[in-house]
């Protein structure tokens, strides 16, 4: 996306939260950066429309949003997961503790992810935890 498009005031949010990221998002961006993880590329803090989102590949249409126990039950969060996946995205999420706790785990779910080639067009939003739908009849 061209900075162009972006208004200031989401490029601005954006880069402060690349400079105040959380022990979670820190430990998973360590992962994901350079291309460490897998093939795909990620970009971290990155505004997509009127939202800055945690992680991205854009290439595998793949979100990855780390939470803290403020998020419980956030209809806001829901609302940014439909706006998201009616944009093609696939919305991964997973609790601060479990990526702290269990990064292992963590990291498989974004791999098996990333392994379907396509993600779905309208995904539901995933909490860690879960599994992505079966993806047959493809």
């Amino acid at each position: 996306m061209a900075h162009r498009n972006v208004p200031l005031r989401l490029r601005s949010t954006a880069k402060r939260l690349r400079s105040e990221m959380t022990e979670a998002e820190k430990r998973l961006w360590f992962h994901l950066r350079a291309h460490r993880f897998t093939s795909w590329g990620f970009r971290r803090q990155s505004p997509i429309g009127p939202y800055v989102i945690d992680f991205v590949s854009q290439a595998a249409r793949l979100i990855i949003e780390v939470d803290g126990g403020q998020h419980a039950d956030s209809t806001s969060d829901r609302a940014r997961d439909q706006w998201l996946t009616e944009r093609g995205y696939w919305v991964l999420r997973f609790w601060n503790n479990d990526v702290l706790a269990r990064t292992d785990s963590v990291l498989e779910m974004i791999a098996s992810a990333l392994a379907e080639a396509s993600p779905p067009s309208c995904s539901p939003s995933l909490r860690s935890g879960e599994r992505p739908p079966p993806q047959g009849g493809r």
